[in-house]
């Protein structure tokens, strides 16, 4: 059905004749007689399935789905095998962020920065299929040496990666991720965490400039709100005095059944920072926070002025350990489920990311075990004493036998051994007697 050809330059050619009865041919280059005889091979087949409108093998079917490069180009160009959509990184990134209306904007912010990085390293105009598994590793490995990002920045940044390209699997645009192995799980990172005393929270508020920074502080450290989303997204209406709540509206987390909302306590060291604000407002104002909702307003930079004002040193973070130390005090207090409810997370990730062991819980500790043990090594012996003081007021079985299974344990023969098993058990029976 089809045959070879060999040019005197070596090149070889595979010609067949279609069902049209015109006789095409494809290119193969130079290569050995052995491979263009496995795609001769291949061809008959694609060939066969055309005319009689039959499935093509299971083989056939994943080369023809795995192959790129000029042979597929030249078998599209002949009709074997359907034209494919050749998309470029930059198209692709682009179609599918385009695609993702669902993303908020801390989101979408989140998963530029991984595109920016795909483009800045394998170029715009690249293929998707000319991106290979050993050039995934190398951008991995070009985020830690060249970008200087943290471990769990490269681990995230490369878990988006995979999604990216996961979505370009199910596209049939490329047959499989090259960006499969990359490890992506992001890690706790205890050297991350800091735990914001009450006494430095202090000192951030007197230092703070106005009533609503001290209102957007105290909402992450007594709160425990997420920063800037759920700060700017608090109104009046959602503060019910009479009750004591306050109704959160969360963006992040809105897309879940139920986590559109939640409410949290008017917790009494956030009711004068919240009081200060109201009394404050405008008649007629919708939003608790009215200042700072400037897209250009950098909440993070004015946080890290106010406490070098206040003498700290900014932490890691800044406000997510806010918000990590708020969910670990009421953690202090509460069930975990309704703290969980409270922050709006669960108890996994409560346990992973949120949750801190603190130098007051060992302070605690010591201070709970203080005098509890005085001399552990006189204690197993005083008690011993008592023991044998009251065998010898109470005589009995065991009072009787305790010498003899000394006797038996010791450096004796066997003889020795049998004489004061049989003593024993003599005496046993006289004072069951």
């Amino acid at each position: 059905m089809a045959s070879i050809s060999r040019e005197s330059n070596g090149r070889r050619t595979v010609q067949f004749v279609g069902g049209d009865g015109k006789r095409r041919s494809i290119r193969l280059g130079r290569m050995s007689q052995r491979e263009a005889e496995g795609i001769k091979w291949r061809v008959e087949a694609l060939v066969s399935a055309s005319l009689t409108g039959c499935p093509l093998p299971d083989e056939i079917s994943r080369w023809a789905a795995d192959l790129d490069g000029p042979i597929a180009e030249r078998l599209e160009a002949v009709g074997l095998i359907p034209k494919r959509q050749r998309a470029t990184l930059q198209s692709f990134l682009d179609s599918y962020v385009k695609s993702r209306g669902d993303w908020k904007g801390s989101t979408a912010t989140v998963y530029g920065h991984t595109r920016r990085c795909l483009i800045e390293y394998f170029g715009a105009d690249r293929p998707l299929r000319e991106i290979t598994a050993d050039g995934a590793a190398q951008w991995r490995a070009w985020l830690v040496s060249d970008q200087k990002l943290a471990d769990n920045t490269v681990r995230r940044r490369s878990g988006i990666a995979k999604q990216f390209f996961q979505q370009a699997v199910r596209q049939k645009l490329i047959p499989e991720s090259p960006f499969v192995d990359l490890v992506a799980a992001v890690r706790r990172n205890e050297k991350r965490y800091y735990f914001i005393t009450r006494a430095e929270a202090e000192k951030v508020l007197d230092a703070s400039p106005d009533a609503q920074w001290r209102l957007l502080f105290a909402l992450s450290r007594f709160g425990g709100l997420r920063c800037p989303s759920e700060h700017l997204g608090l109104r009046w209406g959602d503060i019910d005095w009479e009750r004591g709540r306050i109704t959160v509206h969360s963006p992040k987390t809105e897309h879940h059944k139920g986590g559109a909302t939640r409410q949290i306590p008017i917790f009494p060291e956030l009711r004068p920072w919240l009081e200060e604000v109201w009394e404050q407002a405008e008649p007629g104002t919708e939003y608790v926070i009215t200042r700072y909702r400037d897209a250009n307003s950098n909440l993070r930079t004015q946080l890290e002025r106010i406490i070098r004002k206040a003498g700290l040193n900014p932490w890691p973070k800044l406000f997510q350990n806010l918000r990590s130390t708020r969910e670990t005090e009421l953690a202090e207090t509460y069930p975990i489920q309704v703290v969980c409810e409270w922050i709006g997370n669960t108890a996994a990730v409560a346990a992973k990311h949120y949750l801190q062991v603190t130098d007051e819980h060992y302070r605690q500790a010591l201070e709970a075990t203080k005098g509890a043990v005085h001399n552990p090594v006189q204690q197993p012996q005083e008690t011993g004493r008592k023991a044998r003081q009251q065998e010898t007021q109470n005589p009995g079985i065991s009072g009787v036998c305790e010498p003899l299974r000394y006797c038996t344990k010791g450096h004796v023969g066997a003889r020795t051994h049998e004489r004061d098993v049989s003593i024993s058990r003599a005496l046993q029976g006289n004072v069951l007697q």
